[in-house]
This record gives C-alpha cells, sequence and structure tokens, in this order.
C-alpha cells in the first residue's frame, strides 16, 4: 500500500498516511500539479467520471502525490508518463496549501506544488484518468475561469493564475 507524505504548513515531513487516511481525515500532504505548454496554449484535462472527486471537472495536465520517501521530481516524471505518457522534466513554479471539504468523509488537504513544462509531442492519456483532453489559449482560459469556476477543479483555480503570470512573465522553461 502506498503511503503518501504527511507535513506540516511549512512542508517539512511529519508522517505518512494512506491516500485513504489522507483524504478522509483531512490531513495535509505533499502534492504536486503539472502544467504544459507549447505556444501560448495549456494543456488541460477532464477528469474521469468514475474520480473519487472532480470528476468531470477541467484541471491542469496532471497531478498527484509524491509517495512516502519518493522525491517530487520522481513523482512527477512518474505520473507524467503513467497518466499522458509523456517524458519530459518540469520545473517548480511554485507552492500553495489549500483546503476543501467534499463531503463529510472526503477532504483535500494539500501543500501543492506546482510544476510547468514545456512539450509539444505525442500524448497518450490514460482512460482511467482523463475522459478529455485540450490545448487552450491562454486568454481564452482566463476568461473561461473568470465566467465558469465550477468547471474546474478547486486547485486549479488557485495554481493556473501562478502558471499565467509566469509564463506571462518569460522566465519559464524551454
Amino acid at each position: 500500500m502506498d503511503h503518501l507524505i504527511c507535513v506540516d504548513i511549512l512542508d517539512r515531513e511529519i508522517g505518512k498516511a494512506t491516500k485513504e487516511e489522507c483524504h478522509q481525515k483531512g490531513l495535509l500532504h505533499r502534492a504536486f500539479s503539472v502544467f504544459l505548454y507549447h505556444e501560448g496554449k495549456l494543456l488541460l484535462q477532464r477528469r474521469a467520471l468514475e474520480k473519487y472527486h472532480s470528476g468531470g471537472l477541467w484541471t491542469n495536465a496532471c497531478c498527484s502525490h509524491p509517495r512516502y520517501q519518493e522525491s517530487l521530481e520522481e513523482a512527477v516524471k512518474r505520473r507524467l508518463y503513467q497518466e499522458l505518457g509523456v517524458v519530459l522534466n518540469c520545473e517548480e513554479a511554485g507552492s500553495f496549501i489549500y483546503y476543501h471539504k467534499f463531503h463529510d468523509d472526503m477532504f483535500e488537504y494539500e501543500y501543492d506544488h506546482v510544476f510547468i513544462g514545456q512539450y509539444d509531442g505525442e500524448i497518450s492519456p490514460d482512460p482511467e484518468e482523463i475522459m478529455d483532453l485540450k490545448w487552450m489559449e491562454i486568454a481564452d482560459l482566463s476568461e473561461s475561469m473568470l465566467q465558469n469556476p465550477e468547471q474546474y477543479t478547486v486547485w486549479f483555480l488557485t495554481a493556473a493564475p501562478m502558471v499565467i503570470r509566469k509564463l506571462m512573465s518569460g522566465k519559464v522553461p524551454g
């Protein structure tokens, strides 16, 4: 059974717990969100309806958690390949903490590290994770998020502006 890394509000490791324990008990744990961009567009995925939360919502290219004793960089590479068939080095753009209660025994309380990578190759989405993909112009995405926030995952609404600012500043990899 995979264990996740429990952290304090400064992202210092304080223990481990299963994914189910983290999400059922609302334990703060390390996570990551990966954004892929190419020619002024961001890759968005629509989460599979069968996901245990946020099914059918649009979000960043991939997100997950590093396993206990796994580095963020290793976890990012692992999940990019598992979810999208992509092999790529990404750069960390920042981090934030978010908390969301989906219902009485389902919480997201994550210290989310945001990664960015430039990519224009083939993509092979895992249908158990992803029901749709699209490349979206930053201006169109910004307007859609403003007008239709309910169509996006809760973490995406915080992470995407961070990434968009970085892309617009020209301070990105590649």
